[in-house]
């Protein structure tokens, strides 16, 4: 044994050397060998695809589901648009990610559909990760029809177009402003012509007679504080203004603004005429009164209580005796205070209507520019003169499906059917064709619908359905198109095809031309193809919102 030991290869130095590099060796390439297939194992993406189901009936649909299995720094790009033809898209479901460690499972789901029976081939699909392409397997798809027992289900024959009632909500907005205009002339014409005003104090007191008018005032002189706080000079100038002012008014003398002397002159010689029966008594004390008047008023002279009642006394009595003195007026007389009393009242009426008028303006002003300043010179002014694109606008729309398979807009009426001759060289190939529209290219806003549906075996050439489309418009009377074209995608994610541009458009009973504006939109679904053609005035302001609110009311609606 100890032979062995000291013979053996760990006792020799340069064997215990090998050993150990042999060692090191071993243990460097287990570790290579370990991270290469780590590092191989990291870069193998892999996918996988299942379906929920391999049958279905028209119109049901089956789920597609594609599950990626990458490394966490990859990008990973799955199928989009209808590259499952011949099976349609009906919903492309968000992707569902996992995490596990440095390992992402992106799992991606598709609703497919089919509305024709028969045995299809769902194709392979392409899923990129990173710069390299991984396929699904291809699936056999079986489309049944869906069986109708005509002893239980009764068949009816299709139902014919029916007219939809409109909303005249419109009118009754219209109503309402007219109501609210005439209700305000109404109330102006009350108010300056028919309503009887209140009288302030003084105006009735302005209305009585003359007589009546001054023993009233002559009744507030007495309740006046005058006498009480010794203001006799202001007594005195009312007391005499009031019998003067009477005078004046039924006299016919100037005595406002006469002396004393003058006036009294003035009654002596309507006495001696007999125009006037005053007895000289009265005349004499109505001058005293008239000179202590005077007095008061220039000398600041203060008479006694007994004095002014006097005075007081005296003015009444000068009153009623002049009022009895008075003659009665003649026919002649009457006659013309009641020609200057309708003078009076024609003037009246005139300056009422000339204020009725104004009044009647001035509301109508107002009006008018609280609405412009709401909505807009443009739009008060069209509304007024009946703008027939903005009455489009303003409509009740109609929603509704058209032809098959069908597509959905919202009109400001309903599109009514049209008949038309297809071109010999497409006739072979469609199944069916169905036009719809709404007036016609003349009008100041045209729609056109169509929709074709091709045979199983034909192919659908958009283009050539867009060369008719613009043949459809030359034949209608449009000339000098200018053409553009470009991608589009409706609001509910639809792919197709937008060719607008302008036109020349006839103008209804005359030899003059309309530059117009036209847009075509273009999808192919569901084996056929739909077309909206719309046609404006380029410069009617109201078109660009119509058109944007048919187009934003595209959608395919999918029958389950």
């Amino acid at each position: 044994m100890r032979w062995l030991y000291e013979h053996s290869v760990l006792k020799r130095p340069e064997s215990r050397v090998a050993g150990r590099i042999f060692s090191g060796c071993g243990f460097l390439c287990l570790c290579v060998f370990l991270f290469s297939s780590g590092i191989f194992a990291q870069q193998e993406p892999t996918v996988k695809t299942t379906v929920d189901t391999t049958k279905i009936r028209i119109g049901e649909q089956i789920k597609f589901r594609v599950e990626v299995d990458a490394d966490s720094t990859e990008q990973v790009f799955f199928p989009e648009g209808q590259t499952f033809l011949p099976l349609e898209v009906v919903e492309d479901l968000p992707i569902d990610t996992i995490r596990n460690r440095d390992r992402f499972n992106l799992i991606k789901e598709y609703a497919l559909t089919q509305f024709d029976s028969g045995s299809y081939t769902l194709p392979t699909q392409q899923i990129m990760v990173g710069n390299r392409p991984l396929f699904t397997d291809s699936l056999r798809i079986d489309v049944n029809t869906v069986v109708v027992d005509t002893l239980k289900q009764r068949m009816y024959d299709i139902k014919g177009f029916q007219e939809v009632q409109r909303d005249n909500s419109w009118l009754i907005r219209l109503a309402l402003w007219i109501l609210a205009i005439l209700l305000g002339l109404s109330f102006i014409t009350y108010w300056f012509f028919f309503r009887k005003p209140k009288l302030t104090e003084e105006e009735k007191v302005a209305l009585l007679p003359a007589y009546d008018r001054a023993k009233l005032q002559l009744k507030h002189l007495d309740e006046s504080k005058y006498l009480i706080q010794s203001e006799y000079k202001e007594y005195y100038t009312e007391l005499t203004n009031i019998v003067r002012a009477y005078i004046e008014e039924d006299v016919h003398v100037t005595a406002l603004e006469s002396t004393t002397d003058e006036l009294i002159a003035k009654l002596e010689m309507l006495k001696d005429s007999g125009n006037l029966k005053l007895e000289n008594d009265t005349l004499k004390q109505f001058q005293m009164v008239l000179r202590t008047a005077d007095l008061v008023k220039f000398a600041k002279s203060k008479p006694d209580n007994t004095i002014i009642g006097r005075d007081r006394k005296t003015v009444e009595d000068i009153l009623e005796k002049t009022h009895e003195a008075l003659p009665e007026p003649t026919e002649e007389e009457l006659l013309h205070d009641e020609q200057y009393l309708e003078l009076l009242e024609k003037k009246k009426r005139k300056k009422q209507l000339v204020y009725g008028v104004v009044a009647a303006a001035v509301f109508l002003l107002v009006a008018t520019g609280g609405l412009i300043t709401y909505y807009g010179f443009h739009n008060v002014k069209d509304t007024i003169t009946g703008h027939p694109t903005k009455a489009m606008l303003e409509t009740n729309w109609v929603g509704s499906d058209y032809g098959y398979p069908s597509i959905y807009i919202e009109t400001p009426g309903v599109l009514k059917r049209v008949d038309r001759e297809l071109p010999e060289d497409i006739v072979g190939e469609i199944f069916g064709n169905q036009i719809f529209a709404m007036g016609t290219l003349e009008d100041q806003f045209y729609i056109n619908l169509s929709v074709t549906t091709f045979k199983k075996d034909s192919k659908i050439e958009p283009e050539k359905a867009i060369d008719n489309a613009i043949k459809i418009l030359e034949e209608a009377g449009a000339s000098n198109l200018i053409v553009k074209e470009e991608k589009y995608t409706s609001p509910t994610g639809k792919e197709g095809l937008k060719v607008y541009g302008t036109l020349n458009v006839p103008v209804k009973g005359s030899d003059k031309v309309r530059r117009s504006e036209y847009t075509l939109l273009n999808f192919v679904h569901n084996g056929g193809i739909q077309q909206l053609i719309m046609v404006y005035d380029s410069e009617d302001r109201y078109a660009e919102e119509v058109m944007n609110r048919i187009v934003n009311s595209i959608d395919f609606k999918t029958e389950g």
